[in-house]
């Protein structure tokens, strides 16, 4: 028993080392471009349902912090001070799926044909989303949504989503490379970390466990790997299903869709898991509490049927193009750590990570992240 939790944890230490550059380097874009963008002006530019709205949403979800649980808080503040919310929900889908740290880790543990498949699926499935809404969303839905909203009870990361730190004077070289940008910079990289390391360690372990206990052939038979045809259309059905029950979203299940895809899931199956981190059941709960039951439920049912209708699209198409990796070597373990690029690149950018720290230390970040909490406790 102790031996197996043992193989189980080291791989998941393994997982850790192999991506730990590459989430430093995206959190670190991210807290750049959260530090030049106000959240206040995001409310603002987000009045209607139009195509060019739902277009701004999806660049300032993109321009945003990849933790599904502030996206969700963020797209309720946004949506109480004024923006549509079908805009809303375009920019947390956004905000999850079209961020640039997911972007290199998809790269990195899995290839670049799924990164291509994200950002190509992703701007898809919102709308797909976008045309279901507009087919089943009722005034009388959205009035009773504001109305549950506006009790202003409390979620997982309300207080993130009520501050707002970024720099609005001047270009943007001269915002980031500021003294006050550098801070902001600093605050809001810490800060994310903070937000998203429960999900991410939780995703690692999960996926060390899975890849240590769980046979490779249990997985194939799950996934129906001896029927080419069938697989490929319950990939898709069965991704987001596998999302929800395993409680990990925002980008630490990354490491178990790579699992997932060495164990036999179709590319569009992996595709709808990673979708599907906006309908895991802890934010399933948050809906009920921002929205109200019934609507969590529509948002569930809409939701679902873009996920999987978007997948199942990215899985054909990418096959007419003969984009689908032939092979399932995701990049899960290395044997043992060694001394090549990836230690190299762990310890620059850990060293980039500790200049950042020791700012948001020695400027308020710790004052910062109490105010943050309370802020999200009164709110």
């Amino acid at each position: 028993m102790l031996a197996a939790i043992g193989h189980a944890l080291m791989m998941s230490f393994a997982m850790t080392w192999e991506i730990l550059w590459a989430l430093i380097l995206g959190f670190g874009l991210s807290a750049i471009i959260q530090a030049v963008v106000s959240k206040e002006e995001m409310s603002r530019l987000l009045p209607d349902d139009s195509a060019r709205t739902v277009a701004v949403a999806c660049g300032l979800g993109a321009a945003s912090s990849s933790c599904s649980y502030a996206a969700v808080a963020l797209a309720r503040s946004m949506f109480r001070k004024g923006a549509n919310f079908m805009a809303a929900m375009a920019f947390q889908f956004a905000s999850t799926n079209l961020v640039v740290e997911l972007g290199i880790l998809l790269a990195l543990l899995m290839g670049w044909q799924f990164t291509l498949a994200e950002f190509t699926g992703g701007p898809l499935m919102i709308a797909i989303m976008v045309l279901l809404f507009k087919a089943f969303l009722t005034p009388r839905i959205v009035e009773a949504a504001r109305q549950q909203a506006d009790k202003g009870i409390q979620g997982r990361m309300v207080g993130h989503a009520a501050m707002d730190m970024s720099i609005h004077e001047g270009t943007i070289w001269q915002r980031m490379f500021s003294r006050q940008g550098r801070t902001a910079i600093s605050h809001f990289f810490v800060m994310d970390w903070v937000m998203i390391w429960i999900d991410l360690g939780g995703g690692l372990l999960i996926a060390g466990a899975l890849a240590a206990w769980v046979p490779q052939r249990f997985w194939q038979a799950f996934f129906l790997q001896g029927h080419p045809i069938l697989s490929k259309l319950w990939g898709p059905l069965v991704g987001p299903i596998v999302a929800i029950v395993s409680f990990v979203c925002s980008i630490g299940n990354v490491p178990l869709a790579a699992v997932l895809w060495n164990g036999g899931i179709s590319f569009g199956g992996v595709i709808a898991f990673i979708f599907a981190d906006l309908i895991v059941l802890p934010i399933l709960d948050i809906y009920r509490k921002y929205y109200g039951l019934k609507i969590s439920v529509f948002l569930l049912a809409i939701f679902y049927l873009a996920m999987a209708a978007a997948a199942l699209a990215v899985e054909f198409v990418f096959q007419i193009l003969h984009l689908i990796p032939q092979e399932r070597k995701a990049q899960i373990v290395e044997g043992t750590i060694r001394w090549n690029y990836t230690t190299i690149l762990n310890i620059v950018f850990l060293a980039l990570a500790l200049v950042s720290v020791i700012r948001f230390f020695r400027t308020g970040g710790p004052a910062m992240m109490r105010m943050m909490n309370r802020s999200g406790h009164h709110e």
